[in-house]
């Protein structure tokens, strides 16, 4: 039986990271689960799934009420990543737990070095409405925030849907997917996107984890002081993000991926 003190403060970490860098905090929850705590993958996938859902609810209203996240953005792009997840949620099933290890890895090591690579624009670039040319009133206008315009939503609905089903596949809510996706993609600040993304992976995460539920994958006794230990950590995350630098978020982000990438593939080999 595992101790639910050291369930408890895994999820405090992991949900303090997930609130912090949008991505659920089952980046964490599912290498700890596996690799410290020797649980099957996909019983593992299964309560980050519970936990990313949780990381959401905690964490969501602190950012619409300090107008971070994108609640438009986020709605429509949740409709793509919700049809993604079912998909994945019935894909889990089928496919070997040490291919979806691998996945787990060489989708970590992309993300890391896309995100690594991406250089923040000057403070002016997110700035006067000058520099920002005025866009004839429409639906992507309306989907656009102070500052910024998004850009190619047609890529950004083909990501989402890729996301839902990275989320049930993986159990990570999407978020680290989504973050690169509206940032990188669609032009999108990072802090928005980071925002954004936890309004829409505690969606994304419930419709996939009805699936794990009815397959007898959800471990209550786990589940239980993990989600209550990532509530804690997200409800302090997202109260001090907007204190904290955002290259070192970034290098935080980066550095967290390609490690965890590491001991996935580590796994997947064995």
């Amino acid at each position: 039986m595992i101790d639910s003190a050291l369930l408890i403060g895994g999820g405090v970490a992991a949900g303090i990271f997930g609130s912090l860098l949008g991505l659920g905090g089952g980046i964490l929850i599912v290498p700890l689960l596996t690799l410290a705590f020797g649980l099957p993958l996909l019983t593992a996938l299964g309560v980050s799934l519970v936990s990313v859902i949780v990381t959401s609810g905690a964490s969501a209203g602190v950012y619409l009420e300090r107008h971070v996240a994108n609640l438009r953005l986020g709605m429509t792009l949740e409709l793509f990543t919700a049809t993604g997840a079912l998909v994945g949620g019935l894909l889990a099933f089928l496919v070997e737990e040490r291919v979806l290890e691998g996945l787990f890895a060489a989708l970590l090591l992309y993300v890391a070095i896309t995100m690594a690579r991406r250089s923040d624009p000057p403070p002016a670039a997110v700035g006067t409405a000058d520099e920002i040319p005025a866009e004839p009133p429409g639906f992507r206008s309306a989907l656009s925030g102070p500052g910024y315009r998004v850009k190619r939503l047609g890529f950004g609905a083909i990501g989402s849907v890729f996301a839902g089903v990275v989320s049930a596949l993986l159990g990570v809510g999407g978020g680290l997917v989504k973050v690169p996706v509206m940032h990188v993609v669609m032009g999108v600040p990072l802090r928005v996107a980071t925002a954004t993304s936890n309004l829409m992976i505690g969606i994304t995460a419930s419709a996939s984890a009805i699936i794990y539920l009815l397959n007898g994958r959800i471990d209550p006794y786990v589940a239980a002081p993990t989600a209550v230990g990532v509530f804690l950590g997200a409800s302090i995350g997202s109260r001090v993000v907007h204190r904290i630098d955002l290259r070192i978020l970034r290098g935080l982000f980066v550095a967290i991926l390609l490690y965890t990438a590491w001991q996935m593939l580590q796994r997947a080999l064995q």
